[in-house]
This record gives structure tokens, C-alpha cells and sequence, in this order.
């Protein structure tokens, strides 16, 4: 007997909705397909990057994620990119560059099918993976990531949701090997030569080691607590009248919230125009522009920039 779905669906009304599911071909992602066809949900589209970075495997992820796509009823759709030839030509890292080309690929499906409703699979491992990569480089807070959020990928504004994030990925792999199901496994997630490969098969390991105990769930738990409290400060920041008609932020407004409110109600303001790469120390020079006598602009990512004027902040094009 197979164990049941390890999550709560949404109800029945979410399952007649259509929806996009990112799907690599790996673990994760192929049980939460799976996942998907057995608690009811239909209309599916299935959407698969291949990066050109593994040749023939790559090809062959493509093929399997089809054939399974198909197999279980959904539409897929497939692209193929050379992220190497596209790091190249923008100066992105490895991660950067392919995740930018994956949220190009799920805008673009968005559009075509008209649903902003995106699945992906991240779990409670890639949970803490993300707390501590933040911690490192000079995050705001123990910020992770959020079952439900909005994500403007590829200028589209896109519903994202993340049902497995309470789980563990063994939990996962074990649902999997019950059922006899398969999937692809990606020997360069084995190859520490990028930042998340090393924190998950260096650091988290060696932190456990010296804690003497498994990590992984703390740090999704200093996640939930940090969500909580931001939830918070945004119930503060909704009392207060930060943006004029033209969405602009009024730096009088923000100069009267205490120290924490100013940073949250910033970061805020920066996510809501599509900004999502915010650093600690990118933060620290847009509060700084509240000082009417510092620089009136600053450079953000994406080749955008925040700027002061007449009282006001805003943010354009570079």
C-alpha cells in the first residue's frame, strides 16, 4: 500500500483552474507532478528549460519530461537555450543566467495560455538552502521563501506556489520509490563548482556535524518566524500613506517610520517594481537616500535605478 499525498491540496475549485508546473525532469519536480495528477488537477501545462549544458543528458531530460507529461495527460511545452553562449553575452553567473532564462520561459507560457499560476517544487532542504545563502550574502533578515508569493518573471507578474515546502526531500524520494515512479538524476548538482552545490553538500552537512543535530528544519523554522514578522510590519506599513496616485513613494512618509519600518517598507516598494535580487548592502543605500544631501540615485539590479526627486522615490530604467 502507497503512502498517501504528504501535502493538503487546494480545494476541489483549484483543481478545474489551469496551471503551469516548472519540471525539470529531477526528483522534486517530477513528484510533485505526479502529485498533481492524483489529487484531480487536469489542466495542466508542463514547462521544461533545457539549458544545452549537458548534451546528450540534457536532450534526454527533455524527452523524459515530455514523455511523462504526455503520459499523465498534461500539455508540455520544451525550449531549448545555450545558457553558456547567454552568460557569455550578459556577464551572468551560472545560477543567474539560468534562472533569468527560466522565468523568461514561464512569462512566455504565461502569456501563451493565458494563467499566471505557476507550481514549482522547491522543499524544506532548498528552504534552508535559500535561508543560509541569504544569511551570507547580506540578506534582510532570515528571509526564505514563501508557499504563496508574486514574482515578476520575464515583465509578467506571476502567482507562484510552493506546496512542498514542509517537506523533506527524502520524504519525497521515498514517496516516489513506493509508487515505482522515476525520474532524472542531474550528476551536476554532485559538482561543487557553484555557491548553492557547495552550501548543500558542504556547508549544511558540516553545520549538522558540528551542531549535532540536522539543521536544515531550524533554519526553515527562523523562515517562518521571519515571514511572520514581516507580516507584521506589512499590517503597520498598510496604515501609512507611502505612495502618491502615480505609485511613487513619499520620502516624508518613510522618514517618520521607526528604523525597521523604513528598511521593510523600501524592500517592499523595491519587490513591487519587480526588484527581487535586494542585498542587505543594496538596502542600506537606498535608506541612505533619505538623506536629502546623498546622492539622489542608485543602481539597481537588472540595469534599473532608484531615484529622489521632489520629494519623492521611484524607479526607471537605466
Amino acid at each position: 500500500m502507497t503512502a498517501p499525498l504528504p501535502i493538503p491540496w487546494p480545494p476541489a475549485a483549484a483543481h478545474k483552474k489551469r496551471w503551469l508546473i516548472g519540471v525539470s525532469g529531477g526528483l522534486d519536480s517530477m513528484a510533485l507532478m505526479h502529485m498533481l495528477k492524483e489529487s484531480g488537477f487536469r489542466d495542466v501545462i508542463v514547462c521544461h528549460l533545457d539549458h544545452g549544458l549537458r548534451g546528450r543528458e540534457s536532450a534526454a531530460d527533455a524527452r523524459f519530461v515530455k514523455r511523462w507529461a504526455e503520459k499523465l495527460g498534461f500539455s508540455v511545452e520544451i525550449a531549448r537555450i545555450d545558457l553558456r553562449k547567454q552568460m557569455a553575452e550578459s556577464g551572468e553567473s551560472l545560477e543567474t543566467a539560468g534562472r533569468n532564462a527560466r522565468h523568461r520561459l514561464f512569462a512566455a507560457i504565461a502569456s501563451k495560455y493565458r494563467c499566471k499560476r505557476l507550481f514549482v517544487a522547491h522543499h524544506l532542504d532548498d528552504q534552508a538552502e535559500t535561508v543560509l545563502w541569504n544569511l551570507m550574502r547580506g540578506s534582510h533578515g532570515c528571509r526564505g521563501m514563501r508557499e504563496l508569493s508574486e514574482l515578476v518573471m520575464g515583465g509578467v507578474r506571476m502567482e507562484v506556489h510552493r506546496p512542498l515546502l514542509g517537506i523533506r526531500k527524502s520524504d519525497l524520494r521515498t514517496w516516489m520509490e513506493e509508487r515505482k515512479l522515476k525520474w532524472r538524476e542531474d550528476a551536476s548538482n554532485l559538482v561543487n563548482d557553484v555557491a548553492r552545490n557547495r552550501i548543500r553538500n558542504e556547508a549544511l552537512p558540516l553545520l549538522a556535524e558540528i551542531a549535532k543535530r540536522d539543521v536544515s528544519p531550524l533554519l526553515a523554522r527562523a523562515a517562518q518566524s521571519d515571514a511572520a514578522l514581516r507580516e507584521v510590519m506589512d499590517w503597520a506599513l498598510a496604515k501609512a500613506e507611502l505612495l502618491d496616485p502615480q505609485g511613487k513613494m513619499h520620502l516624508g512618509v518613510v522618514r517618520d517610520l521607526p528604523e525597521a519600518l523604513r528598511v521593510h517598507a523600501i524592500a517592499n516598494f523595491l519587490r513591487s517594481k519587480g526588484i527581487n535580487n535586494i542585498s542587505g548592502a543594496l538596502l542600506e543605500s537606498c535608506v541612505s537616500m533619505l538623506d536629502p544631501t546623498s546622492s539622489a540615485s542608485v543602481n539597481l539590479p537588472g540595469g534599473r535605478r532608484l531615484r529622489r526627486r521632489a520629494g519623492r522615490f521611484f524607479v526607471e530604467d537605466g
